[in-house]
């Protein structure tokens, strides 16, 4: 199997991992402290409706990653898919810093390695 395939096929598991917890998030699941900054075990109403956006993003990530691997059709264009990977390898490298300064442990250290993997897949995909 191609790296760009392979890349794409892990970053979609990984978003889709990251899918189910934030649908249990959004259903009340006490997993609170590794999401949002980790300041509530239980999600309040608006930290929820975060979870349902990130999840519309995921779909949209795992598409464009997709796409990017010649797996889905391209977003757009082949060129606009390339600039869109790019931009989401910076997104999750920035989600590498930004989980690894919260203040939640349990944040910093389940989130800081999913950003970390996700913005080496990205970065990948980007190179191809």
């Amino acid at each position: 199997m191609p790296l760009d395939q392979l890349s794409a096929i892990l970053a979609c598991a990984l978003l889709a991992g990251l899918t189910v917890f934030q649908g249990a998030l959004i259903n009340g699941a006490p997993l609170g402290r590794m999401a949002w900054g980790g300041q509530h075990r239980v999600l309040p109403a608006n930290l929820r409706i975060g979870s349902a956006v990130s999840i519309g993003l995921y779909v949209l990530f795992a598409y464009a990653a997709l796409a990017k691997a010649n797996l889905a059709p391209p977003l757009i264009g082949e060129s606009f898919t390339s600039v869109t990977i790019w931009v989401m390898t910076a997104y999750f490298a920035l989600g590498v810093l930004m989980n690894a300064i919260s203040r939640s442990k349990p944040e910093r250290l389940v989130m800081t390695p999913v950003s970390a993997a996700l913005a080496a897949l990205y970065l990948v995909l980007a190179l191809q």
